[in-house]
Formats: structure tokens, sequence, C-alpha cells
């Protein structure tokens, strides 16, 4: 009697139980950072059709859900998609097609990495970027006396790794057009001793620029698509573009479409008279892994090349101011223009001088519009009374590897009393309420752990400073997290879709080796991604 009582127990059991529910996924055992309002943890979610469909505690999700896959995380921490707020997708591509001289030692050494890619390559036209004389045993800009002797025949342009910067020689110079008494309002080009020196700094770049062969619509594929294998491997799931052409996003958009490319793109439409005449009139293109809403406009240049605009002179160059890329006046007319197309301003803003001429620009352009989101990119030496011109409506979009890449030479170039309100990140944050981190790369490494590093410790890898750079203004490792997760989604207008770990979200999430949030902050940067989710699909996997 007693087996025949127990198979009766157990049909009744199975026949009153509820019918589980169908779901794609279940992933247990995790440390889930949700970055919800109340940033709640949780050990297990289940998703379905590319959504999160109920978040839980992994016995209860598995009696309810009948899951197609399960991802058993084995105790590692899981945090949202991780969102670049603020790089270059498609510069980081075309760079690998390029020479490669982040890093160079020398210029010696980035002659030699030009000729070696050159043999190998036999191009055209040589292209390459990276070289940064702030890292060089004498500090000096490059000149293309060495570049006419290699390379006679051949134009070659070689930019500075923060895009603000470039060495010519005399093969490009000629097919640009640019001659001693060339002269472009927002740049220079360099004369010396009556001769062109190849140094051509913001502005004058677009001449060479404009006779570089245009890449193919292959090559502009391969470049992105090569991109997006370096940004899964680090956990990015969304990534913010600043500055793409008309063809650029219609490539990303194909690919997309086609399943070729599985990264979510917020792109920034370039600041061109043909890229704003095609995207203004014709509005908002939004779709699960594409938007376009934004146009990125550039104020000033860098200060690593001191083209960034200041209002007193360079500390260390008497006399010496930088520029206006884009003037004020012209600021203010490009801000009427976007926002009556209801599309976002994204602002590069280096100097204080930059920064006031486009927070002035914004808050009239902007009189009456309570969600306008308008950014202002980098925010990177603020005159301490205009940080309160910050809000949720001009949101500060930051990158903190900058401070800890400029930390060596910056008080140099602005002096002892403007370095306090430079790279002021904490003070940014507690005007504007939120800030969107990114890396800006290829300027900076792709690797989103380095930013959170540098926002938490401002340390170098080497732990220098001691105390941290202006520490200060260092973020909290949970700002720095909702920085790279649901800010970076509000500036983007996707926090109701992205960001956090929250039902009804799509499954982007990110699965690291440690735990960011509790490790010590010398352990941050070995931080390892273990795999990507995008739309609850494992996009990469580290073997």
């Amino acid at each position: 009697m007693k087996p025949l009582y127990l198979l009766l127990s157990i049909l009744l059991f199975v026949n009153c139980a509820p019918d589980k529910i169908d779901a794609d996924l279940l992933v247990k055992n995790a440390n889930i950072y949700t970055v919800n309002e109340s940033f709640d943890t949780a050990n297990s979610f289940v998703v379905k059709d590319g959504k999160i469909l109920e978040i839980g505690i992994k016995p209860e999700l598995e009696l309810k859900y009948s899951v197609t896959e399960t991802f058993d995380a084995g105790g590692k921490t899981i945090v949202p998609g991780l969102i670049d707020a603020h790089a270059h997708l498609y510069n980081l591509g075309r760079s690998m097609q390029r020479v490669n001289l982040v890093g160079t030692t020398s210029y010696k050494d980035v002659l030699e990495r030009v000729v070696t890619f050159q043999k190998e390559k036999e191009t055209d036209f040589i292209l390459g970027r990276g070289w940064d004389q702030n890292d060089w045993p004498i500090k000096e800009f490059p000149t293309n006396i060495e570049l006419d002797s290699l390379f006679p025949n051949t134009p070659v342009a070689l930019t500075r790794i923060d895009g603000h910067a470039m060495v010519a020689n005399s093969k490009a110079l000629a097919l640009a057009g640019i001659t001693k008494k060339t002269k472009v309002p927002g740049g220079e080009v360099e004369v010396f001793d009556g001769k062109l020196t190849g140094l051509l700094i913001d502005t004058p770049m677009e001449l060479v620029r404009k006779v570089v062969p245009k890449p193919s619509i292959e090559m502009i594929e391969s470049a992105l698509t090569q991109a997006e294998e370096v940004c899964l491997s680090y956990g990015l799931t969304t990534l913010d573009d600043a500055g793409l052409s008309i063809e650029v996003i219609n490539a990303i958009d194909a690919l997309q479409k086609n399943g070729k490319l599985d990264l979510r793109v917020y792109a920034m439409v370039s600041n061109t008279p043909e890229d704003l005449n095609h995207f203004l009139p014709n509005g908002i293109i939004k779709t699960d892994r594409l938007n376009v809403r934004s146009v990125k406009v550039y104020a000033d240049g860098a200060l690593g090349s001191r083209g960034a605009a200041m209002r007193e002179s360079y500390s260390d160059v008497e006399n010496h101011f930088g520029a206006m890329i884009t003037p004020a006046a012209q600021l203010d007319s490009l801000a009427s223009a976007i926002a009556a197309a209801g599309y976002q301003m994204n602002t590069h803003a280096i100097g204080d001088s930059a920064n006031v001429a486009v927070l002035r620009a914004y808050k009239k352009a902007l009189e009456g519009k309570e969600d306008a989101r308008w950014r202002v990119e980098h925010a990177q030496i603020v005159t301490p009374i205009d940080f309160k011109d910050f809000s949720k409506n001009i949101i500060p979009s930051i990158q903190p590897t900058h401070a800890t890449s400029d930390m060596y030479w910056a008080e140099d170039r602005v002096g002892a009393e403007r370095i306090k309100g430079a790279y002021a990140y904490k003070t940014l944050l507690n005007n504007a309420g939120i800030v969107a981190l990114g890396t800006d790369f290829p300027v900076e490494q792709v690797n989103p752990m380095l930013t959170f590093y540098a926002a938490v410790a401002r340390k170098d890898l080497d732990n220098y400073p001691d105390d941290g750079f202006r520490k200060e203004d260092a973020l909290s490792r949970e700002e720095a997290l909702r920085g790279m997760t649901i800010w970076a989604a509000y500036a983007n207008f996707e926090e109701n879709e992205k960001g956090s770990i929250e039902k009804g979200k799509f499954a982007d999430f990110t699965v690291l080796d440690r735990n960011i949030m509790e490790i010590p902050e010398d352990s941050i940067p070995k931080t390892m991604t273990i795999a990507t989710f995008i739309n609850g699909k494992k996009v990469f996997t580290r073997n």
C-alpha cells in the first residue's frame, strides 16, 4: 500500500502545482548590483524576449519558471551592462587600420613605427594616431623634417592622441593646399624661421583630412566590427560615439539590422552642414540598438596641445590663450537650431573660457525647456562660479581617466588657482545631481574598470599619488557605478530601458571576476569581464 499511496501523493502534488511560466534564461548564484533607485542587490533573475522578467532568489525563480537556458554565475558579481557615455567606436576601429602611436616613448619611436607599418602595408596615404609629446623625454611638438626625408613622395599625417594636433609631411601639406600664409580660425598652422614645421593645431587639420582618400563601406564596416569586439570584451553594452557622419551612422544601422553588430550605439551627429542638413529636419531616429538624437560640437581644443580656450593666459606659455573652434556667436546659433529640431546638443569644452561660453549658449537656448538633457562633454576646467549652472538639464559628461593622464602636467598649464576647478567630478555631481562617465577612447584606454578606478581612487596604475590627485573630487563607488550605468542611460534618454537590472528593461548585463564595490582600490584595475550579455544573449565570454 505504501508505494501506491506515495505515487498518488506525488500525482496529486503535480496536478495541484501551478504551471511553470516559460522563460529564456535564468541567471543564478550571482552577486547582483541592480543599480535601481535603492541600489538593491539580488542573486538571480529571469529573462524573456530579451528583457528582465523578474528578479528574486534562485529557489523561487526555479520553481516558478521553465527556462531554456541557465547561467550559473558561481558567486561572481553582475552589474548592469556598462555604458561608455563618451567614446569613439568608429575611430577606434579606424585606428586599428592605421599606425598605432599610443605609448610611443619618443619621436624616434614614432618614426620607427611608421616605417615598419609602411613596409608591411604600402599605403598611398600614411595615417597614424596616438603620439603624446608629454610622455617623451623632450616634451616638444614634433616637426616634419624626418618625415620629409623618409617619405618625400608619400603623404603622411600623424595625429596626436587627443585628436587636436597633427604633424604632416610636406607632401600632405601640399595636397591640402597649406602654405606659410594659410590662416584658419580656431586653430594654428605653425611656421618657424619662415618655414612650415608640419604642426597643425585643431581646425587646419581638416584641410588635410579632406584630401585623405575616403574609406570604402567595407572598411567602415570592418572598423566598426573590429572595435565592437574590443568593447564587448570589456563588458560594454552601449557606446556613445561622439561625432559620426551619415555614412558611418547608416553603416551602424545596417550592421545592427543584419545581426552583425550587437552593441547598442548612441550616435552623436557630427557638426557639419551635410550631416546637420540630413538629420535635423528628419527628427529623432530610434531603434532598440541605435539612437540618433544629438549633435556633437567642438567649442575648443585640448589642454595637452594648448588648444583649450582659457580666460587668462596659459601659465606655462605667456600670452597664449588657446582658441575657440566654434566662436560664441556660432554656438548660440547652433544651439537655437538644435533646440528647434528637438535634438540634444553635446559640446566638447575643455578650457574655462569654452565652458562658460557653452553654458551661456545652453541657458539661452533652453529657456523654458525642462527636459532637454544637453551635455557638456569633458567640462574639464570650470571657473568656480560657473558650477552652479550644471543640472539634470545641463549634464556634465566626464572622463575620469583624463584626470589621471593629465595630472602630471595640468597644473603647469593652468596654475595653482585654476586647477581647483579642473577635473572636479564630485563638485560637478554635487551641482548637477548626476554625471555621465566615459573614456573618450581611443584617446584613453577602452577598459571601463580604469574609468571606475580613476573616479574613486584618482590615481594612476602605479598607485600615484599616494593620497590621490585632488582626492576631494573623487566619486564614491556607488556614484561611479551609477555614472557608468543608470546616469549614462539618463543622459541618453534611455533610463527606462537600460542602465539598471529591473523588470521590463533590456537584459544587458556584465559579469565581473571580482566585486568592484568591496575589493581594495588597487585591485580594481585588475578586474576582468567574464561575460557580456545584450538582450539576454551572451555576446562575449572569456575562455
